[in-house]
């Protein structure tokens, strides 16, 4: 796995710049106070002060330090150092206490010790994992028991559908493989323009059970399962925008994004 995951780093570090640039991620309106953080993640999580929270692969930090803003006890791992470093000088320049540490989520337990109240991860985060049982074992590991975990996802039926095409067309599998799905291109999903040298990527497909038996498995007791008819993000081009937050497909013919919380009922 090693050569996958280095390679998916260097292309993240890479976007770093450009993603901070963008309209999307809308970098000077976070600092002026915008909070990063979309409505369904809020909702499900509730009031979150002086909870202690760890949010996995936060890229660099802006819904991390909206937990923060919140009242959250934050902190925010990603793989990527070029993340980090800019999560740091953002908290800094919004004077808003937040960790952030660089790390693989499945090294994180080599390098950090912290239990928490609630461990978060959201919107493009499972297609860069390829071990979604080893996954579950490192959320249950971050808990307190009694904690919560919540991920909020573009849904696995999603991933099947040819995102370039005008229709509604299936292109991928839905069943999980050892061995990636390779893409080679330019631009991204926050800068369709930009001109990226680490165009190589790596991603794994993962079913709902993958996803739900990896935290049963881990000892997590799931507590509810969202499925909602929109999307954060344009995934496929029929989509049409309906707010300042969300995409949906007309008809809502099928679940674009998906959330589980689920509570870890052992020590």
């Amino acid at each position: 796995m090693e050569k996958y995951y280095e390679t998916n780093k260097r292309r993240w570090d890479e976007l770093v710049g450009i993603h901070a640039k963008s309209v999307e991620y809308d970098l000077e309106g976070f600092i002026a106070g915008k909070n990063s953080l979309h409505q369904v993640e809020v909702d499900i999580l509730g009031d979150v002060k002086g909870k202690k929270l760890l949010h996995l692969q936060c890229h660099f930090g802006l819904d991390t330090l909206s937990w923060a803003r919140l009242g959250a006890k934050a902190t925010g791992v990603d793989f990527s150092e070029s993340a980090i470093e800019l999560a740091r000088e953002i908290a800094r320049r919004v004077n808003v206490d937040a960790e952030f540490i660089c790390s693989n989520v499945f090294d994180l337990p080599k390098v950090h010790e912290e239990k928490y109240d609630i461990v978060f991860t959201s919107y493009g985060v499972l297609c860069w994992l390829q071990d979604m049982e080893e996954w579950g074992r490192i959320i249950s590991h971050f808990l307190k028991p009694g904690g919560t975990f919540l991920l909020v996802e573009s849904h696995p039926f999603m991933w099947i559908l040819d995102d370039e095409s005008e229709e509604l067309r299936i292109k991928y599998s839905y069943w999980h493989s050892d061995e990636p799905l390779s893409w080679e291109q330019d631009g991204t999903y926050a800068d369709d323009d930009a001109k990226v040298k680490n165009k190589k990527s790596y991603e794994w497909q993962h079913t709902v059970s993958d996803v739900v038996n990896s935290l049963i498995k881990a000892g997590l007791n799931i507590q509810e399962i969202g499925e909602y008819p929109f999307l954060v993000w344009q995934y496929v081009k029929k989509a049409e925008k309906i707010d300042d937050e969300y995409w949906k497909i007309p008809g809502d013919p099928l679940p674009q994004a998906w959330s589980v919380k689920a509570v870890k009922v052992t020590g």
